[in-house]
């Protein structure tokens, strides 16, 4: 018992015994509040059942800014407004096929968990019959270009199940998610395929973002579910297979988009803002509950529990909802853009965008002086779930306001061993999101949000 006492007070070398007992009575107030009267479940069940898939520049999205801007209202911020930014504006245009049509010598039709890369390309019409080439990875690909031309490359390149944190893998593999098209039609493919960014046990295709190198042809790309994809590759290596791939992703001229800024003004430095988002868009296959309703919901519940609570910042609080995130990083571009050309100054931001499970700490990018500031509060956060605060984080929405200003960010850090066989599919929705750790996640935010406001 000596020694937690001794360890929590050497976490508490910035605050004063009657501060601790302050901000711990305030923070518990602040989590009785959520606990019992959040509606962050209840409002993300409108945003995903009443509204559904938000890909930017689709009417999903549009009718998602006027939830937004509706709902912080009634939170009862002091001023809504909707920031416009040109967004992308590209569609699915149908349902994606993939079809094994020969194995060796014998006609068939076996038909695979497909679904096209965001951004991606349609086959032509009628769609891309091809033979298959699989390949592990990049390095298999260069040693086999000359057997490329022709055909339909298909990257099988897995999680690392020995990392422990998922996101690290995800990390590794997205390469072949973004750039694997332009790197096969180098080599004269005309299509691609690859192994879905996840370690899941289902068959769900995982959609996500790609590009397109302008110096080589612009070729279909599909996402395979994690079964589907361990066959083919299994039958590849004994015969040869043809594939027949038909997807119709194109886009439309780009369209206004808006960020949703809710904002509670400073009582003692109005004209200094910590800014907490999430982003508004989603992938059109799913409802985006866990990526990124939950965000959204989240950052509207901290606004909520503050005016319940009668809390009154000394800082302005702005609550965004960013726009365009999945295919574009329009809105955090734009929101960057217009903050560098206003005399008020960011000192703080934060963002929730690693889905709505139990919270078990935040990563910070800041100065050694003020992540240990940051981490002096973990013994306040603990009780609610934070056990760790890294060296590294934020988030891609409130990246670009970072790196412009150079002011801390930090990232809401969930336990995510689920997240990556959930996002981006259609099992992203409504049910898989637990109300009590969507909840717990939305405390966690706004106790560090509090104590940046009483302590930058």
């Amino acid at each position: 018992m000596r020694k937690k006492i001794f360890f929590a007070f050497l976490l508490f070398p910035f605050l004063t015994r009657a501060q601790q007992a302050t901000d711990s009575t305030f923070l518990k107030q602040l989590a009785d509040n959520v606990l019992t009267q959040g509606q962050a479940y209840t409002l993300l069940h409108q945003l995903t059942k009443q509204i559904g898939g938000r890909l930017a520049g689709s009417p999903q999205f549009m009718q998602a800014v006027l939830w937004g801007e509706k709902v912080m209202k009634a939170a009862g911020a002091d001023s809504v407004y909707l920031q416009p930014c040109m967004v992308p504006h590209w569609v699915r245009g149908g349902k994606d096929k993939a079809v094994i049509t020969q194995m060796g010598n014998r006609k068939v039709q076996k038909s695979l968990s497909v679904t096209a890369l965001g951004n991606s390309l349609g086959t032509p019409k009628g769609g891309i019959t091809a033979s298959v080439l699989a390949v592990k990875n990049f390095e298999e690909l260069e040693a086999r270009k000359n057997e490329a031309k022709g055909k339909i490359v298909f990257f099988n390149y897995p999680f690392n199940p020995t990392y422990i944190v998922p996101g690290r893998a995800y990390g590794e593999t997205g390469v072949y998610r973004r750039n694997g098209a332009s790197i096969a039609a180098k080599y004269g493919a005309v299509g691609v395929v690859i192994r879905s960014l996840s370690g899941s046990t289902d068959n769900n295709a995982h959609t996500g973002v790609m590009a397109y190198n302008d110096s080589f042809p612009k070729i279909p790309a599909a996402a395979l579910g994690l079964i589907d994809a361990d066959s083919l590759y299994a039958w590849c290596q004994r015969m040869p297979v043809q594939l027949h791939l038909e997807t119709y992703g194109h886009f439309l001229p780009d369209t206004v988009g808006y960020n949703v800024v809710g904002v509670l003004r400073g009582t003692e430095l109005p004209h200094q803002y910590i800014t907490v988002g999430g982003h508004l868009d989603s992938w059109d296959e799913g409802e985006g509950a866990h990526d990124d309703g939950a965000g959204i919901v989240q950052t509207i519940e901290i606004l909520r529990a503050f005016k319940a609570l009668g809390y009154r910042p000394k800082h302005s609080m702005h609550f965004v909802l960013f726009a365009n995130e999945e295919n574009g990083m329009r809105g955090g571009n734009e929101y960057a853009r217009v903050a560098a050309q206003q005399s008020d100054e960011p000192i703080f931001a934060l963002e929730s965008d690693e889905g709505g499970f139990t919270p078990r700490g935040f990563g910070c990018s800041t100065n050694a002086e003020k992540l240990a500031l940051i981490r002096s509060w973990i013994p306040l956060l603990q009780p609610y779930g934070t056990d760790v605060i890294n060296a590294n984080g934020g988030g891609a929405d409130i990246g670009p306001l970072v790196r412009h200003f150079h002011i801390p960010a930090c990232g809401l850090m969930p336990d995510n061993q689920r997240y990556f066989d959930i996002h981006h599919t259609k099992a992203d929705v409504f049910e898989a999101v637990n109300k009590r750790e969507l909840l717990l996640g939305a405390i966690n935010m706004a106790g560090l949000v509090y104590l940046v406001d009483k302590y930058f």
